[in-house]
This record gives structure tokens, sequence and C-alpha cells, in this order.
């Protein structure tokens, strides 16, 4: 196999998934092989589970169904596990909340989930982090993959369609429908599988390596900090104009997010984004021009009329220099449309390092934002090396955290590209 970064000479994703699985009509996957498992709720019945995952052999696939759009936060609700010789179990994290035991009896084993940072942090809540990963929406990311969410996966790879109609739903309900229950255990019924099939195809297109390193990346990532000012992204605050709406915005937001966490339900359940903007666009000062818009006409807005009002209130009254800024100063670049106007030549350099990154992600069979995120590519052309040669494009990049295979495959391409921009006068 070619060291990373080196040309290999591969099929295509699509030919190697075709002879794979011949042309036919995807077969419904509509019972697990050992039927629906009882949820796990006592200490007895999770020992049971332990010992019997911590004798099964080969990988452990793991799951988890969360309740978002319910619940306030992420935590999750249902955890499935599956592994050869143990079969699946389904745990209710809320009746066992600590699952370190659990975790203590795989510690030396692969686990394989499906979009993995969706899952670890709520996993990483009950005592469950992996040490080692396989994460299969990002091998068919690498492998290119034309659609890689688990259902289009299991069916375009191994031939079987999965029912996918309770994703949405709020899995805090207690007891959880069968019909639920059949489809929690569905998903990790052919995740091991799954996972096994894409290895033999990462090895085949000469990507093992790439993969590996960015399961390891992602494992060794750290906790996401708290993001700063988090209400600047309620949706549709870009109609805010005037700083005194903007801080309508925020007290609306902190007091939604307040009574969200208090009574444990999704903020957007409390009160609406569009209700918020509305709100902040029109100023309203009493019961009745609250009531009459038309965001506030379901009940949960309704509930909290006069904390609405109260925080309108304190916004109008904050002076100026308590006023939030329209736009808040990052620690990186400005937004990319407004590079031409503010840096031309950093603009320049964007678009060029975008269409060879763009070039080389078409010619490895992947998206681009895999083979280098977009960030790094923003990062690097605002703020470029003095010198452009490979070996300090590629300091930058290693610097914002891309990994060797991605390097090894950029650097030079873009070096070279900047330096003929430059040589131009175009700089």
């Amino acid at each position: 196999m070619p060291e990373p970064g080196e040309p290999a000479e591969t099929k295509s994703p699509e030919t190697s998934v075709l002879e794979a699985v011949p042309e036919r009509e995807p077969e419904p996957l509509l019972e697990p092989r050992e039927g629906v498992p009882p949820v796990v709720m006592t200490a007895e019945a999770l020992e049971r589970v332990i010992e019997a995952f911590a004798a099964g052999t080969g990988p452990v696939a793991v799951d988890a169904e969360r309740a978002s759009g319910y619940r306030y936060g992420q935590r999750a609700y249902l955890v499935q596990l599956r592994r050869r010789g143990a079969g699946t179990a389904l745990i209710d994290p809320i009746a066992c909340p600590d699952l370190s035991a659990l975790d203590a009896a795989l510690a030396d084993t692969e686990m394989v989930l499906h979009a993995a940072n969706q899952d670890l942090p709520c996993l990483a809540e009950v005592g469950l982090a992996p040490r080692r990963l396989f994460d299969t929406e990002l091998a068919g990311r690498l492998l290119g993959h034309p659609k890689v969410g688990l259902g289009s996966m299991v069916e375009t790879v191994l031939g079987f369609s999965l029912e996918k109609g309770h994703s949405a739903a709020d899995w805090s309900t207690r007891p959880l429908p069968e019909d639920w229950l059949r489809y929690a255990a569905l998903d990790v019924e052919l995740l091991v599988e799954l996972r096994d099939a894409l290895h033999a195809e990462l090895v085949e297109a000469g990507k093992l390596d790439w993969a590996l390193e960015e399961f390891e990346a992602i494992l060794a990532a750290p906790p996401k900090p708290p993001r700063s000012d988090p209400w600047r992204r309620t949706s549709g605050i870009h109609r805010v104009r005037n700083r005194r709406a903007l801080a309508i915005v925020r007290e609306l937001w902190e007091a939604r997010d307040q009574i969200a966490q208090d009574r444990d339900i999704s903020p957007g359940r409390v009160l609406a984004d569009a209700a918020i903007v509305e709100l902040a666009l029109t100023m309203p000062r009493t019961p009745a021009d609250l009531t009459a818009l038309a965001t506030m006409r379901n009940r949960g807005a309704r509930r909290h009329l006069s904390v609405w009002l109260r925080s309108i209130s304190t916004a109008r009254m904050l002076p100026e220099s308590e006023q939030p800024e329209h736009s808040q100063a990052g620690d990186g670049p400005p937004p990319a449309h407004r590079w031409a106007e503010r840096d031309p030549e950093a603009a320049k350099r964007l678009s060029t390092t975008r269409a060879v990154v763009s070039a080389l992600a078409d010619e490895h069979h992947l998206p681009s934002e895999n083979l280098l995120q977009p960030d790094a590519v923003r990062r690097l052309t605002w703020s470029p090396p003095t010198e452009l040669t490979a070996e300090q494009v590629e300091a930058v990049l290693r610097g914002l955290g891309a990994r060797t295979w991605q390097v090894e495959l950029v650097s030079v391409p873009v070096a070279k590209a900047l330096q003929r921009l430059e040589s131009k006068g175009d700089l």
C-alpha cells in the first residue's frame, strides 16, 4: 500500500460498491436477528450485559438516541450496542446513568459509530468513551460515497434498507414504544458488517491510513468549549440592524434558555427563534401588543408573557455602552464574502487555494472539506506565511490541526499555486 499522500491506483468507490453488491432492490430489514431485546433498566440486568459483551468478539457497534427538539441539552435517552457473541443490548441511561463498568470491560475494543461526533459527547456523559474508533460515516466520506447517512450506506454497501421513521422522535418518552425499540435495535444490527465492508474498501483504495488518522484525531479532540455569545446564533438575527434590538435578542434568548433549562425542554418549545427576532424588531410594550404578533400565537410563547415584556424593557433601558455590537470580532478571519473589499490579495489567495483543494479532492474521490477543513483554508490564506514554500505552508496547516495525510497531499500544490499567483504580480 502506498504511503499516505502518494498517488495510488484506485478504482472509484462507485465501482467497488457495485462489485460488492449486485444491482437489485434493497432487502427491507424489518426485525433484529434475535428479536427486540428488553430494555436494560436495573443494575442486575446491566451486569449481565457487561458480562456478555466482555465475552463477545470483535468490534462493538454503538449508537445513542437523544431527544433533540424536545428536551434541554443533548443527553442520551437510549444507548444501543451490538457485538458478535453478545447480541444486541438496549440500555436506558436514565435508569442506568453510569456505564463506566461497561466502558472498562470494553477498554481495548474498537467501537463502531456512525457520525461519531454526534454521539460521543452524550456517551461520555454516561461513562462510555471509546479508545479505538471506526466511524462509518467518515469512512464513507473518505471513500467518496455520494450519500453517507446510515440508511443510504447500509443500502448501497450491504443491500438492505433501514426504516428511519423514528429518528426525530422524543426518546425521553417512557415507556418507549415497541416499534421505536425495534428501530433502535436495527440501527446497530448491521453496523459491524458495514464497518467490515468499508474497511475492505479503504484498504483497496489505499485510504486506510487516512481513515485511522482521522479516527484518532476524533478521539484526541478536546471537548468543545462553551460557545461565546451563543445568542448570536439565533436564526434570522441578520434581520436585526441596530444595537438596541440586538440587546433585546440577547435578553430574550437568555431568559428563554433559563426557562428551558429549568423545565428541561427544548428552547424552541419555549419561544421560537422567529418570535425572538420579531419581538426585537417590533419592541412591543404591552401583553396585547405581544399576543397580536403571529409568532406569539402558540401556548408555549404565551405562557411567559411577563418574562418577555420584562426582557424587552430591560434591553430598552440599557445605556449604549452596554448594548452589544452588531458584529463581534473573533480570533479568525472575517466572512469570506467580505474579503474582496477588505483585502483583495487575500481574496485571490483564497480563490486559488480553494480551486487547488477542490481539484485534489476530485482526484482522490472525496469531499474537499474532508481533504482540508474550510476554516484551515481561510486562516492560511488570510494570514499566509512570510515565505510561500511547501514547508511553511505545511507548518501553518499542522498548526491549524490538519492531519499528516492531508498536509502531504496539499502542501506542495497549494504552495506552488500561491507562488505562481505571487510571481504574476497579482498579490
